[in-house]
């Protein structure tokens, strides 16, 4: 079964996710479909790429498909996992990706989104992170996708309370690039995709490269990186963390008692 479908035309990449049953949830087979079409665009030179859900979705996509997240006493959020694969490849890809939003974006697909190089939202969409909701202890780069989007006071906020941010405020804060009304999000993104497109790709991707490599910038001392990946261990080893996993796949509200 396709879990996303992809499109080139007039060297604008379209991918979509389309796996409504699962509420496009990024298991590791729609991230294996969805870095399968990037691979594939790079390799017939796209020089934009959107990447969006079916017209008129209530959920672009709900993050990780936590049926797939290891049960306990290990990384959940490591090197290898298919959302950091995602990422990486999205910032890397050698021309822009614009994500088009049309309803909620939850998880880690709220930092799949933030990590592409211009978001279109319409009214009603919404972003969400929520790992303070499993008990899940978030990875270095992922904060870094988050503080490069955003300021740090609206990333505590986000972390901190799980609560989604919309649009319209996403917009006032910068977190997106532009609120587009659904009736016309289609057509906007196109042209704005086109406008890409008909510039310069070798300076476009350079400059893409520049300032990612510029946005990573952030010094951190060997002790440093070992205390936050201690402090991650803490999480992933706890009680908490296996009652949100449970509660989640329970479908009830998870109690949490710090240890």
């Amino acid at each position: 079964m396709d879990l996303i479908s992809s499109t080139l035309a007039d060297d604008i990449g379209t991918i979509t996710l389309d796996h409504p049953a699962k509420r496009n949830a990024l298991s590791a087979a729609l991230v294996k479909g969805l870095l399968e079409a990037l691979a594939d665009f790079a390799q017939r030179k796209a020089r934009v790429v959107i990447l969006r859900a079916a017209s008129g979705a209530k959920v672009w996509s709900a993050g990780h498909d936590v049926g797939e997240l290891p049960a306990g006493r290990r990384d959940p959020l490591g090197w290898d996992d298919p959302l950091r694969h995602l990422v990486r490849e999205i910032e890397q890809f050698p021309a822009p990706v614009i994500a088009m939003i049309e309803g909620s974006v939850w998880g880690g697909a709220c930092e799949t989104v933030l990590a592409c190089d211009l978001i279109v939202a319409a009214p009603g969409a919404s972003f969400a992170a929520t790992p303070a909701k499993l008990g899940v202890p978030y990875n270095i780069s992922g904060m870094l996708t988050f503080l490069n989007a955003a300021d740090v006071r609206i990333v505590k906020e986000m972390v901190f309370t799980a609560r989604p941010i919309t649009a319209e405020r996403a917009e006032q804060v910068g977190l997106i690039n532009y609120l587009v009304p659904a009736a016309e999000i289609d057509a906007f993104t196109l042209d704005l995709a086109r406008t890409i497109a008909g510039n310069a790709p070798l300076s476009i991707a350079v400059m893409k490269e520049q300032l990612r490599i510029l946005a990573g910038a952030r010094p951190m001392s060997p002790q440093g990186f070992e205390r936050v990946q201690g402090l991650r261990r803490l999480v992933y080893d706890s009680d908490d963390y296996l009652e949100g996993i449970r509660a989640f796949q329970e479908k009830r509200k998870p109690v949490f008692r710090g240890r």
